[in-house]
């Protein structure tokens, strides 16, 4: 089923006809190979919007927005974004950009973009005309993993977490969350929250190093693909920080991973120091700066955009 945004803006139109180019058009499910190639030029940058696909599909409410492209003249897709609860975009077409930005202030209801810094601030420009305000900036890394490290340690508890320690998970989560963009999301949407990290659960996605019941270390796998896999959420639980779990954890897991993908990813806060010192250790390189900027109308999952 289409989104809600998605039905607005694609009332009218036909994938393939003639229409104006470099104005961004909704992506129909039979465009899936066309995207998934185009997102493959630039695996890392892409792989939240090109797993999203491979879960879900081109149209999907489980992707919390919709996806558009944008075409050259001869039409050739020059541009894909996701808009919605999250905004991503991935284009070298100022012209792309634009588009994307215009048709986000329109239909929108977004809660945060990301994505490379100087492409943000051109999208920022076109999007917020010089009226809208960010509720917050983050600038971030992104640092990115090809190699097992030489140092891992076998940790023979880390394993993919169950259905049985969804609540654990989701406590840790919107904890996390909050620290890192200032909204509870169990307090905004907790049933859409709880059904999300169940999902992941349900794919394997969620690495949980237990205990003696308690919950040592976490990693969520956000996105997944061939070709990276972008990881969010690493936890250690706070009375065995600075002891060494951390690091064993994140490296067995990308000695894990790194079975099935060619390069792990993940984006950490510029001003965490101490964070980046850590990654470092575990064998992440830097790749580029990211922005993410959130916004203020942030939507509920009751609203399939959201």
């Amino acid at each position: 089923m289409a989104s809600t945004m998605q039905q607005k803006v694609s009332a009218g139109f036909t994938p393939g006809s003639n229409c104006e180019r470099h104005s961004a058009q909704p992506l129909a499910q039979v465009e899936a190979p066309e995207v998934l190639n185009f997102l493959a030029a630039r695996p890392l940058h892409t792989v939240f919007m090109a797993s999203l696909i491979r879960d879900n599909g081109v149209v999907s409410n489980l992707n919390r927005g919709a996806f558009f492209g944008c075409r050259s003249q001869r039409g050739t897709l020059e541009g894909v974004a996701l808009l919605g609860h999250a905004t991503l975009i991935e284009t070298e077409s100022t012209k792309c950009i634009k588009a994307f930005a215009e048709l986000a202030r329109t239909h929108s209801p977004g809660h945060l973009i990301r994505g490379e810094q100087p492409k943000i601030a051109s999208f920022w420009n076109y999007y917020s005309g010089g009226e809208r305000k960010a509720r917050l900036l983050c600038g971030e890394l992104l640092l990115q993993l090809k190699e097992i490290p030489p140092q891992v340690t076998a940790v023979s508890g880390l394993r993919p977490a169950t259905i049985a320690e969804l609540e654990t998970i989701v406590k840790v989560n919107a904890s996390m969350a909050c620290d890192e963009s200032g909204i509870n999301p169990l307090a905004r949407d907790p049933q859409g929250f709880r059904e999300r990290a169940a999902r992941r659960i349900a794919k394997g996605r969620i690495w949980v190093w237990i205990e003696n019941q308690r919950l040592l270390y976490k990693t969520d796998v956000v996105a997944e693909t061939p070709q990276a896999i972008y990881l969010e959420g690493v936890y250690v639980h706070p009375d065995h920080r600075f002891q060494g779990y951390g690091l064993r954890g994140i490296s067995q897991l990308a000695a894990f991973l790194l079975e099935r993908t060619e390069t792990i990813c993940l984006t950490v806060n510029e001003k965490a120091t101490g964070t980046q010192r850590f990654y470092e250790r575990a064998g992440y390189e830097l790749v580029c700066r990211y922005d993410s900027i959130y916004l203020d109308n942030f939507t509920p999952s009751s609203n399939p955009v959201a």
